[in-house]
């Protein structure tokens, strides 16, 4: 049986990385989510770091390389993305551009992404909704609805902050795995054995249903709009 496949991004240049801490957290927390499931789960972790002149030569060549090429595919083979990276003036960082520049822009397109970040302070939070899901709506991707956000006080300050960052992190990784776990497989749809499938029943309740929304709508489609001074008529005011 195909494995659920998670790959996480992380654009991390130091090492040790909280961005890459950040990534592993997710994608731990996705896995612990998806077990238990029918399809075993597999997780891979793309640094790229690694990958920083491989990306520079593809943007100068338009080839990749080999190791670029092999991260691409585990990116766009995957059923869920997490993507991270850390926060330089006031946007994603450009080897993490960079990479997704080199992704083909529909490689991604319905693909469920939970997105993620790091920086020194609470400020730079916004960069995930201005920056990071303006792009991913671009690539058509789905971005779940909780983003995380990890300043160095998440890491090391009290425990209440620390409490909402592995909150964060939970809260994320059910929506990931939600949004993976209701993507279709194979012989699902119309015509196939899956719970989607169209059948004679179906068909017929569409119809029922589109006959009796056609009372209340133009040939044209639209809905049809009565007057106002037809409602006074009717109320007697005239």
């Amino acid at each position: 049986m195909e494995p659920i496949r998670i790959t996480a991004v992380s654009a991390g240049l130091g090492r040790p990385s909280s961005t890459r801490l950040l990534a592993d957290r997710l994608a731990a927390a996705t896995r612990r989510q998806l077990e238990g499931g029918e399809r075993p789960v597999e997780v891979r972790v793309v640094e790229l770091r690694d990958l920083a002149t491989d990306i520079a030569h593809n943007l100068v060549t338009g080839f990749p390389g080999p190791a670029l090429a092999e991260a691409v595919e585990t990116v766009t083979g995957a059923d869920g993305l997490i993507a991270v990276t850390p926060v330089f003036t006031a946007s994603y960082s450009g080897l993490f551009k960079s990479f997704f520049d080199v992704v083909d822009n529909t490689a991604l397109h319905g693909r469920p992404v939970l997105m993620a970040a790091t920086g020194g302070t609470p400020r730079h939070s916004l960069v995930i909704e201005h920056a990071m899901r303006p792009m991913f709506a671009y690539l058509r991707a789905v971005t779940v609805p909780t983003a995380v956000y990890a300043a160095s006080e998440d890491w090391g300050g009290v425990d209440e902050r620390v409490g909402e960052l592995s909150a964060r992190i939970g809260r994320a990784a059910r929506e990931l795995a939600e949004l993976v776990g209701g993507r279709p497989r194979p012989g699902d749809g119309p015509g196939g054995t899956g719970e989607t499938g169209g059948t004679g029943e179906a068909d017929e309740a569409d119809e029922a249903d589109e006959e009796e929304a056609g009372g209340a709508e133009e040939a044209g489609g639209t809905e049809a709009v009565v007057p106002f001074a037809r409602h006074l008529a009717a109320l007697g005011l005239d």
